[in-house]
C-alpha cells in the first residue's frame, strides 16, 4: 500500500472527535494511537485491543505523522463530506 493509500484511511470530519485526525471515520483519533506506540505497545497490542483495526491503519498513523512533521505551514487535507 503506497502513501497516498495509507493517508486516505486518515479522515478529518468536524462531528466526530472534534475535528481531530481519526482512523476510517471511527472515533479512534491518529493522536491516541501514536501515544500507545510511544508508550511502547506494539502494532500487535493495538489490533488485539481495538479489533475493528487493522494493521494498515497503524501505518497510516505513521505516515501521517511523518506528513505533519514534514510539513512546513498547515497541512492541506480533504474533510469528510
Amino acid at each position: 500500500m503506497d502513501k497516498n493509500e495509507l493517508l486516505s484511511r486518515i479522515t478529518i470530519d468536524p462531528a466526530i472527535c472534534h475535528g481531530k485526525p481519526c482512523i476510517r471515520g471511527l472515533r479512534y483519533p491518529v493522536s491516541s494511537i501514536l501515544e500507545y506506540l510511544a508508550a511502547g505497545d506494539t502494532a500487535e497490542d493495538i489490533l488485539a485491543e481495538f479489533t475493528d483495526l487493522e494493521e494498515e491503519d497503524i501505518k497510516a498513523c505513521l505516515a501521517f505523522a511523518v506528513l505533519a512533521i514534514n510539513a512546513k505551514g498547515t497541512i492541506s487535507f480533504p474533510f469528510a463530506a
